[in-house]
C-alpha cells in the first residue's frame, strides 16, 4: 500500500464519499455477506480457526444481525476499532471473544480466538496458550476458567501490559488494508 492509506486513521480520514464508492464497488448491492468477506479477506486455504475467527467477526459487525454488513455497520464497526472509548472497544472484544453467546469467555474460546489472528497475520511472536495464562492470571481473580463482561473490562484496565496486548492483537490494520488492495484491484480491472 505505500505511503498512501498505511493506517486506518488515514484510510478513515477520507472523503466519505470515496469511502462509500468503494464499499459499492466491492458490493453493489449495498451488503456484505460472509462469504463476500471472506473472499475479499482471501481466506483460501486458512486454518479453521482463522476462518471461524472471520466468522465471529462477521457477527459483531452485523449490528442488526440480518446476516449483512451494510455500510453503517462496516463504517461504525471500523469506527469503534479506532476511534472508540476503551470500554466500547473492551466490549466489542468481549463479544467477538464469546464465541458461543453465553455471556462469558473461556480458556478454549480466547485461545481458539488469538490463534485465528496469529494465523492470519503470520505473527506467532507468542504462543496463544501463554497469552490466555497470562490473561487468566490476571484477571480472573474468582479462578472460575472464565471471565464475564464486567471481569474482562475491569481486569484489562488495571493491568496496562493485557490492555496493551489486547491492542495489539486486535489490530485490524492488516485486515483492512487486504479489503483496501483488494477494492484497488478490483477498480483497475
Amino acid at each position: 500500500m505505500g505511503a498512501h492509506g498505511s493506517n486506518l486513521d488515514d484510510i478513515l480520514e477520507e472523503d466519505m464519499h470515496h469511502w462509500y464508492t468503494k464499499f459499492m464497488r466491492e458490493s453493489p448491492s449495498g451488503l456484505i455477506t460472509l462469504f463476500e468477506l471472506k473472499t475479499m479477506l482471501e481466506m483460501n486455504g486458512m486454518t479453521e480457526e482463522a476462518s471461524s475467527y472471520v466468522d465471529q467477526v462477521f457477527v459483531t459487525f452485523d449490528m442488526d444481525g440480518d446476516g449483512y454488513i451494510d455500510f453503517v455497520e462496516y463504517i461504525a464497526g471500523i469506527s469503534l476499532l479506532l476511534k472508540g472509548e476503551i470500554n466500547q472497544k473492551l466490549k466489542w472484544y468481549f463479544k467477538l471473544f464469546d464465541q458461543d453467546g453465553n455471556g462469558k469467555i473461556d480458556k478454549d474460546e480466547l485461545e481458539t480466538i488469538f490463534k485465528a489472528i496469529q494465523d492470519i497475520t503470520r505473527s506467532y511472536d507468542i504462543p496463544p496458550e501463554d497469552i490466555v495464562n497470562l490473561i487468566y492470571e490476571k484477571i480472573d481473580v474468582n479462578g472460575e476458567g472464565e471471565l464475564t463482561l464486567e471481569e474482562f473490562i475491569s481486569g484489562a484496565r488495571e493491568h496496562p501490559d493485557i490492555m496493551d496486548m489486547l491492542t495489539k492483537m486486535m489490530d485490524l490494520t492488516h485486515v483492512l488494508e487486504i479489503i483496501v488492495k483488494g477494492q484497488r484491484r478490483k477498480a483497475l480491472n
